[in-house]
C-alpha cells in the first residue's frame, strides 16, 4: 500500500487519472461480481486475474517505454558530432582529444543531470577513447573496462542494442551500483575506422520502485526476467540466489502471454506473463487464497453496499472529470488569444500539478517570444541605423576637400609626379569606399585601402610621418568587415602624431592568434593618460556628428556582425604613443572569392 502512504502523488493529474478511474473499475466489479448473480469464486478469480493482467501489461508498457527512452538518448549520444571526431582521434590524450573530453563530458553530465534515473554514461573506443560524465580519475583501467561484458558483447552485436539483467556494475574506482545497463556500438563505422560502444547504467530503483507500487494481492508480488531467464527483479531475490526460494523458470521461459497456475500446486500460485518487445518477461504473481476471499461476506456486503459504491464513484468521477479539465480548458483558451496573435495574456497558476507546470511554462514562453521579438526588432533597428551611418560616413567631407586642394596646390607648384601619387590613391580610395558589394571583403582589400589612405595623408602631412604595413601573408585572404582599419589610422594621426612635436610613426601588423586574426595600429604620438583612455569609449558613443565611423561605431559593428567576444582594445601611455587592437574571427574565404574581388 505504498501509493497510498505518499499523499504527494494525489497532486498529480496521472494519480488523479488513476484513483478515479480505480474507483470506477473497483465499485463496478463489485456490483458485477457480487450482487445478484452470486458471483462464483471462478467469476471472482477470472475477474481479479483480467485486472491483474491489466496492471502488468501496464508495467510492460511503462518499462518498454522507460528503456526506449533510455535508447534514445543512448542514439542522442551517439550522434553527438564531437564524440564522432573524438573517435576519429589517433591519439585522444592530445590537446584536441582532452578538449573533447571536456566537452562531451559535459553535454554527458548535462544529460544525467536532468534525468534521475541515470547512474552514468560512458563511452569507450577502441583508439583508446574514454569519457563519462565523472573526471579520467574516477575510472577503472582502460584495459580493464573493454575486458567487461558491456563492452565485449555490444562490439560483437552487428549494432544492435543491448539491455542486460540487473548486476553490480564496477566502472569506476571503490564504486559498486546495482543497475541494468544498456550498451550500444557506435552505428555504421568506416571500414578501418575505429570502433566504440556507448554504456548507459539505469538506477535499478527505478525498476524496483515501478514494480513495488503493483499490489497483487496480500502476498502478490511481480518480477521480471530477461531473455535468458536471468532475474532483473525479484522482491525476494537474495532468497532466490540463496535456494530458499524458487519460481517455476522452465514453464515461464515458455510462455509468451497470458495466465497460468503454477505446476507446484501446494504454492497455489497463478502466473501472469507479459512479454515486451525487447525479451524481458514480466511476471504477476497471485494467490488463488487472496483471490477467493470470504464468499460469503463478499455476497452480504454486495447487497448493501453496491448501490452506494456506484452511487459515489460517479460521483467522484463526476467532480474529478470537471476539477481536471477546466485548467486545461482555461489553457486551450489562451493558447487561441495567442494563435491570434495576442502576446500579453497570461495564465493564473494555481496548485502543483502538470497542468500547473504547463502554465507556468506557457507563460515563461510568451514572455520569452515577446522578449526575443522586441529583441530581434531592436537588434535589426541598431544594425540598420549602423549600416546606414557607415555608408554615409565612409569619405569625410572635409578629408576630400583638403585633398583636392593639396592637389591643386601641388599641381600649381609643379609636382607632376606627386599629383598623379595622390591622385591615383584618392580614386583607389573613393572606388573602395562607395563599393556596394559585400560587406565583408579580404583583409588584402582592406590593405589595399588604408595604403592609399596612408598615401594621401602622408604627401600631405609631408615628413609629419612614416608608415610600415605588416601583416602576414596566411591572413590577407581572411575576411573583415569594410572600412574597419580606416577610422583607427584617422584617429592616430589627427589626435595622436598630429599634436606631436617629433616625427610620428604608423605600424599596422596582423597575425593569426588562438583562432582569431588579430590586427594593430600602433602609433608614436602623445599617447592618452588612463582617466583619458577610460572614457574614450563613452566620448565617441556620445558622438553624433556623422562625419566619420568613430571608434565606438567601429567597435560596434564588430560585436554586432561577430558577437561581443571581439571587438577593439586599446593601450595607450603618454609621450609613448598609442596600440588599437581589432580582434575578429578567423573566418576562411568564400569559393572564388579573390576572383570576385580581383
Amino acid at each position: 500500500m505504498r501509493i497510498w502512504s505518499r499523499p504527494i502523488q494525489f497532486k498529480s493529474i496521472h494519480t488523479k487519472i488513476a484513483l478515479a478511474f480505480s474507483c470506477l473499475i473497483l465499485c463496478t466489479t463489485v456490483i458485477l461480481s457480487y450482487s445478484a448473480y452470486r458471483l462464483s469464486t471462478v467469476a471472482v478469480t477470472d475477474t481479479s486475474l483480467a485486472y491483474t493482467k491489466q496492471l502488468i501489461d501496464q508495467v510492460d508498457k511503462n518499462i518498454q517505454t522507460y528503456i526506449g527512452n533510455m535508447e534514445s538518448i543512448a542514439t542522442l549520444s551517439l550522434s553527438n558530432n564531437d564524440l564522432k571526431r573524438y573517435l576519429a582521434l589517433k591519439n585522444p590524450a592530445d590537446p584536441e582529444g582532452l578538449q573533447l573530453t571536456n566537452q562531451i563530458s559535459n553535454y554527458f553530465q548535462s544529460i544525467v543531470a536532468s534525468r534521475n534515473d541515470i547512474a552514468s554514461i560512458l563511452f569507450a573506443g577502441s583508439n583508446g577513447a574514454l569519457v563519462s560524465e565523472r573526471t579520467a580519475s574516477d575510472f577503472k583501467p582502460y584495459s580493464e573496462l573493454i575486458t567487461q561484458d558491456w563492452y565485449a558483447k555490444a562490439s560483437r552485436s552487428s549494432g544492435k542494442v543491448l539491455i542486460s539483467s540487473s548486476h553490480v556494475q564496477h566502472l569506476y574506482k571503490d564504486e559498486y551500483k546495482w543497475v541494468v545497463s544498456i550498451s550500444k556500438p557506435m552505428p555504421n563505422p568506416l571500414p578501418g575506422a575505429a570502433s566504440g560502444v556507448l554504456l548507459v547504467d539505469l538506477n535499478y530503483n527505478v525498476i524496483n520502485d515501478l514494480c513495488n507500487q503493483i499490489q497483487l494481492g496480500q502476498r502478490g508480488y511481480v518480477f521480471i526476467l530477461d531473455q535468458a531467464g536471468d532475474l532483473i527483479f525479484h522482491p525476494q531475490q537474495q532468497l532466490i540466489y540463496s535456494g530458499l526460494k524458487s519460481e517455476d523458470m522452465p514453464t515461464l521461459m515458455q510462455a509468451k502471454e497470458g495466465t497460468f497456475p503454477s505446476p507446484e500446486k501446494e504454492q497455489n500460485k497463478i502466473y501472469t506473463v507479459s512479454t515486451s518487445s525487447f525479451g524481458w518477461k514480466i511476471v504477476g504473481v497471485t494467490y488463488a487464497g487472496d483471490l477467493i476471499g470470504n464468499k460469503k461476506d463478499m455476497q452480504l456486503a454486495s447487497m448493501m453496499w453496491g448501490g452506494i459504491a456506484l452511487i459515489i464513484a460517479l460521483g467522484i468521477s463526476i467532480l474529478l472529470s470537471i476539477t481536471l479539465t477546466r485548467p486545461i480548458k482555461v489553457l486551450e483558451a489562451h493558447m487561441k488569444q495567442v494563435e491570434k496573435g495576442n502576446f500579453n495574456i497570461r495564465v493564473d497558476v494555481e496548485g502543483a500539478n502538470e497542468i500547473s507546470k504547463l502554465s507556468r511554462t506557457f507563460n515563461l514562453m510568451i514572455g520569452k517570444i515577446k522578449e526575443l521579438m522586441s529583441q530581434t526588432l531592436e537588434d535589426q533597428e541598431v544594425k540598420r541605423i549602423s549600416e546606414l551611418k557607415a555608408l554615409q560616413a565612409q569619405i569625410q567631407p572635409h578629408f576630400l576637400y583638403n585633398t583636392l586642394d593639396s592637389i591643386i596646390w601641388m599641381a600649381e607648384m609643379g609636382k607632376v609626379d606627386e599629383v598623379v601619387t595622390m591622385t591615383s590613391a584618392l580614386s583607389k580610395l573613393l572606388r573602395s569606399s562607395i563599393s556596394k558589394g559585400e560587406e565583408l571583403i579580404p583583409i588584402a582589400v582592406e590593405l589595399q585601402h588604408i595604403e592609399n589612405y596612408l598615401t594621401i595623408q602622408s604627401i600631405r602631412y609631408r615628413n609629419k610621418f612614416t608608415y610600415a604595413i605588416e601583416v602576414d601573408p596566411d591572413i590577407q585572404n581572411r575576411r573583415i568587415l569594410k572600412i574597419i582599419l580606416q577610422p583607427l589610422v584617422e584617429n592616430a594621426i589627427y589626435h595622436g602624431i598630429k599634436h606631436s612635436p617629433e616625427r610620428g610613426h604608423i605600424h599596422i601588423t596582423g597575425r593569426r592568434l588562438d583562432g582569431m586574426i588579430e590586427l594593430k595600429v600602433l602609433d608614436n604620438g602623445v599617447g592618452m593618460s588612463e582617466e583619458q583612455l577610460k572614457t574614450l569609449m563613452l566620448k565617441t558613443r556620445q558622438a553624433e556628428s556623422g562625419k566619420g565611423f568613430g571608434l565606438h561605431n567601429v567597435n560596434h559593428r564588430i560585436q554586432l556582425y561577430f558577437g561581443e567576444h571581439y571587438g577593439l582594445q586599446f593601450e595607450s601611455e603618454q609621450e609613448e604613443g598609442t596600440s588599437v587592437t581589432v580582434r575578429i574571427p578567423d573566418m576562411p574565404p568564400l569559393p572564388n572569392e579573390s576572383e570576385r574581388e580581383n
